[in-house]
């Protein structure tokens, strides 16, 4: 992504408390963590489509919104944003894609009658180039079901389709993505890395909101975050 776009996308989870630093976080995988990235923030019609602009506009950076048929979501949170950035991709690029998400139980009625779907909009086709969004990555187990839910959804089906990459909008650069690229043959694309983040917001002085009170990041604080990205970070 261009840096600039960084920046503001830096700027704007700061500014809505999507990004934010407190006392005793764990993470989904039942690590520590002294900040937390709540895509759910962007929960306003406005936000959304803010969201799904940054997105949109990676999608376009990276060379990839023109090879996608299929923007898929898993769900909560990915079922919004795929939702956010098919109505960007059309507004600013004049690029208009299906998306999907999964449900979590089969549906074998209504519509379903006779099959069995995950998908809810069971937008699927055979030969279909498939784009996974997703808000952030903490561990891969999450995206490694997503991708059976995928590939069961296509074979039960009697489809094929291909999934071109993967797309978050912050890296933690706490999961090993060259492992998991390299199990699945499947890119891992994102808005900004959460070095990149701290690092912006530190250096420029922007609030955050820190145990739920907006203060500038200190110097204490960015040496805490160094520290345990030493200490988790995936190279």
């Amino acid at each position: 992504m261009q840096e600039q776009k960084k920046k503001e996308f830096a700027k704007l989870l700061a500014q809505i408390g999507a990004f934010f630093f407190k006392e005793g976080l764990k993470l989904k995988d039942g690590r520590p963590s002294p900040f937390f990235i709540n895509m759910g923030k962007f929960s306003t019609g406005k936000l959304s489509y803010i969201l799904g602009s940054f997105y949109a506009d990676m999608m376009v950076y990276y060379g990839i919104a023109e090879k996608v048929d299929i923007l898929l979501g898993p769900s909560y949170k990915g079922s919004a944003i795929v939702l956010a950035t098919a109505v960007a991709l059309w507004n600013k690029y004049g690029i208009d894609l299906l998306f999907d998400y999964d449900r979590k139980e089969v549906k074998s009625h209504g519509e379903m009658s006779g099959k069995k779907g995950i998908m809810v909009n069971n937008a699927l086709f055979d030969g279909s180039k498939v784009f996974i969004l997703d808000d952030v990555i903490t561990s891969m187990k999450t995206k490694y079901d997503f991708i059976s839910k995928i590939k069961t959804e296509a074979k039960v089906n009697g489809l094929k389709c291909e999934i071109i990459g993967l797309g978050i909008a912050v890296d933690r650069e706490q999961s090993n993505i060259k492992e998991f690229t390299s199990n699945t043959g499947i890119p891992v694309y994102s808005i900004l890395k959460v070095s990149e983040l701290v690092e912006y917001l530190y250096s420029e002085k922007i609030p955050v909101l820190i145990n739920d009170k907006w203060q500038f990041i200190t110097k204490e604080i960015k040496e805490k975050v160094d520290e345990y990205l030493r200490l988790y970070k995936v190279n």
